[in-house]
Parts: C-alpha cells; structure tokens; sequence
C-alpha cells in the first residue's frame, strides 16, 4: 500500500474553500503559494517563479520578472509554482528533466500535459485535499479558493520522501504506470480488457 496513501493532517478553514476564483482567466499570475506549504517542503534552493513582491520566501534564491526563469540554468533543489496557464507544460518538462524539485499545479488530470509531464516523469504526487487560498504579493489571502484541485508533484527521490513526510493533507502517489490508447488500440479495447 506503499503507492497510494492519505494523510490525515486536516486543513483549518483559512487554508480550504469551496468558493472558485483563481483560475485560467484570472487577471495575475502573481499569485503567492501559502507559506505553509513551503514550511512542510522546504528548503528549497531556488524558486524558478518568485514575485517581484514575495511577502516570503519560498526559497534561498529566485528568478524574478523579467528574468525567464525557463531561460536560466537552475541549480539544487527547485520549487515551482509557475503560471497556470497554458506554458506550465513548459515548466514541468524542464523540471523533470532537472530532476530535483517539487511543483504546485492544478490536479487537471486529465489533460495531455498531466499525461506527459506528470504521469509519465514524476516521481510521486501529493494531491491536496480541499482547494488552496493562494496570497496577493502583498501577502494578504485570497477570499476565494483557488478554483480547481491542486497537487504538488515531486521529481527525483529526495522530493519524493519529502512530499510523503510533509504532513500536509492530501493522496500520496508514487508509481504510476501509463498506458496510453496507442499502445493498447483505444479506449474500447481498455474497457473490453479490464472487463
């Protein structure tokens, strides 16, 4: 049972919500990650998308704006909560290929950058219960939720264990295996085997 695990750590009332704001149409991608998760994670050696305005640090260095933080070389453990947009495929595939770092992203499992970015390179996953309040870069909290599912996706071993003893409440996953509908004929033929 050593893949799949919950954690019972429950989430006080200002860390969850069943309110939605923060999502693909929202006005800013500044939006800071709670200092609680950092604190259960951390430390971290660079934070590959800090604001400009951090009302705390989520590691010992950061790439800010305008710096492209996709552009740089990136050194020692990486935390990144990139922009949730549609280049956080961008983010997740440099970070696996760095291989030593934890991410914050929506749990939009579904979706072929999950597929490819996640799923198939991850080393393990800690989907969140409850949806996050992110924070303005002045620190002050989100009145509303974050708008979707979060997970936090660890790449290499390290983080791996990190995710798994932060406390934070949530599934723990490691070992997932993919089987995509090219290698087994479509989703028809996956029914008719598991049937």
């Amino acid at each position: 049972m050593d893949a799949f695990a919950f954690t019972h750590h429950v989430l006080d009332k200002s860390q969850r919500s069943i309110a939605a704001a923060h999502s693909g149409r929202a006005q800013s991608h500044d939006w800071i990650t709670p200092k609680f998760i950092v604190d259960a994670l951390g430390p971290f050696d660079l934070d590959v998308c800090q604001s400009p305005t951090q009302p705390w640090l989520c590691a010992k260095q950061g790439f800010v704006w305008p710096v492209d933080g996709l552009e740089q070389r990136w050194e020692g453990r990486v935390w990144c909560n990139p922009p949730y947009s549609v280049h956080a495929a961008e983010w997740l595939a440099k970070l696996a290929r760095h291989a030593y770092g934890t991410a914050l992203v929506f749990a939009r499992t579904d979706t072929s950058m999950f597929f490819e970015q996640v799923w198939r390179k991850a080393s393990a996953l800690l989907f969140l219960e409850g949806r996050l309040h992110f924070h303005y870069p002045d620190g002050m909290r989100a009145e509303n939720d974050s708008g979707g599912p979060s997970v936090l996706i660890a790449y290499g071993d390290r983080d791996a264990k990190a995710l798994k003893r932060s406390g934070l409440a949530g599934a723990f996953v490691r070992g997932v295996s993919v089987i995509s509908d090219r290698e087994i004929g479509g989703l028809l033929e996956l029914m008719e085997v598991a049937a």
